[in-house]
């Protein structure tokens, strides 16, 4: 069952691409979360995406929020993503999709891992979720926009 605004964010640990473990619930009551799910390191969308975050990398620490990139890849495969296009936030890996699963990210035509973006506030409440798998450089601009009306 997809999640809506206005729910609380299922808590998860997954392991980074440093190898640390990341819980969601550590952020509440210190800073907003812009947790987004997109399908594959290294693919000409995600990369697309994950590099529109990293230009505005410096708004949403401004903004005060944490930037989470999920997938299930595994966390070689997001080190070196984050590597070779420097990636300066998290990478988790979901790599049994429960986490995807628990927030209800819906497939693509049934076989590709959707994209969808969420805005947890500093309370563990969902603000915003935006979903599309075509329009990578909108997730940035959504959460944003959702960011500032927040603070």
């Amino acid at each position: 069952m997809a999640l809506k605004v206005g729910d609380i964010a299922p808590d998860f640990t997954l392991q980074s691409q440093a190898g640390e473990s990341i819980t969601l619930s550590n952020f509440k009551n210190q800073k907003a979360v812009v947790l987004y799910f997109y399908p594959k390191d290294d693919t000409p969308g995600c990369t697309t995406e994950s590099c529109t975050f990293r230009d505005s990398f410096q708004d949403f620490q401004n903004l005060g929020a944490e930037v989470i990139g999920i997938s299930s890849d595994s966390p070689d495969s997001h080190q070196k993503f984050a590597n070779k296009y420097s990636l300066p936030f998290t990478l988790v890996s979901d790599t049994s999709s429960n986490v995807r699963k628990a927030y209800g990210v819906p497939a693509t035509l049934g076989l590709l891992p959707g994209r969808v973006t969420y805005v947890i506030d500093k309370t563990g409440t969902i603000r915003h979720l935006f979903n599309s798998q075509f329009n990578p450089k909108k997730h940035v601009d959504e959460a944003l926009t959702v960011l500032k009306g927040l603070s």
